[in-house]
């Protein structure tokens, strides 16, 4: 390090280390050293740092069994463990197989091999594409818990052929990027269940059922068993309508009675 011998005041000449040289360039090389000996102590400092957290990332790696094993902890906690402990997954497929390899925050690394089950054609065990969409319609009418009965009582199945529950109808759900359902929705979209058009218009569930299988009535029905959807618009559009005079259902057999 370079250390002054002597000032020299006004003097436009100093010696340094022995030699003469302009103030400008003793003040360059102060600079510099001065620099230098900032940069080792903020080295000094970040080295502190950097293993004040190693020693963090040891306590806390030390509680992530239990954290994990935990009886409280759920699926949502252990994907937020997950994330904050892994830095990236590399996947190379080979056919059926997943060749994975872990990154964990750290620097180790974690190795793993994952089989895809496939059916007999070679494809993978999903749902059949209509099954996807009369997911996805009937997640804006009810709870994953009725969806699933609705489901089991049409002979749909899961991919693997087995019957849906409400985990697995969540699960398909949020493969597939599917809202769940909220209560107000139907209010929300101006649509209205079969039951409370029938009190709108005056006539009986059953009435009104045979008006909508007519064409009577407007509304559109998911699948065989789910709940009827009427725009509340339409259903008041024809409660405003004038009466019809004849039955509301026509029969051929029924014959007119004239009184004289």
């Amino acid at each position: 390090m370079l250390q002054t011998e002597y000032v020299a005041g006004a003097h436009d000449v100093e010696k340094l280390d022995g030699r003469d040289l302009p103030l400008r360039e003793i003040d360059t090389a102060l600079a510099f050293n001065d620099g230098q000996r900032q940069v080792e102590q903020d080295g000094a400092r970040q080295h502190r740092k950097l293993g004040k957290m190693a020693g963090e990332r040891r306590v806390i790696g030390a509680d992530l069994e239990r954290a994990w094993s935990h009886p409280a902890a759920t699926a949502a906690t252990r994907k937020r463990v997950l994330r904050t402990a892994l830095n990236e997954i590399v996947v190379r497929k080979e056919g059926p197989v997943l060749n994975m390899v872990l990154h964990w925050r750290g620097g180790d690394h974690t190795a793993l091999q994952v089989t895809l089950r496939l059916n007999a054609a070679g494809r993978h065990h999903w749902p059949p594409e209509d099954t996807t969409a009369l997911v996805r319609e009937l997640a804006r009418l009810m709870p994953d818990r009725q969806i699933a009965r609705l489901l089991n009582r049409s002979g749909k199945s899961t991919g693997y052929g087995n019957g849906w529950t409400e985990q697995r109808v969540r699960g398909f759900r949020n493969h597939h990027d599917i809202a769940v359902y909220r209560d107000g929705e139907w209010a929300e979209r101006g649509e209205i269940t079969l039951d409370t058009a029938a009190q709108i218009i005056g006539v009986a569930k059953m009435t009104a059922l045979r008006m909508l299988r007519r064409g009577d009535l407007k509304g559109r029905q998911a699948c065989k068993g789910a709940p009827w959807v009427i725009k509340e618009d339409d259903i008041t559009a024809f409660a405003t309508r004038s009466p019809s005079k004849g039955p509301v259902t026509p029969n051929s057999a029924q014959r007119i009675l004239e009184f004289q």
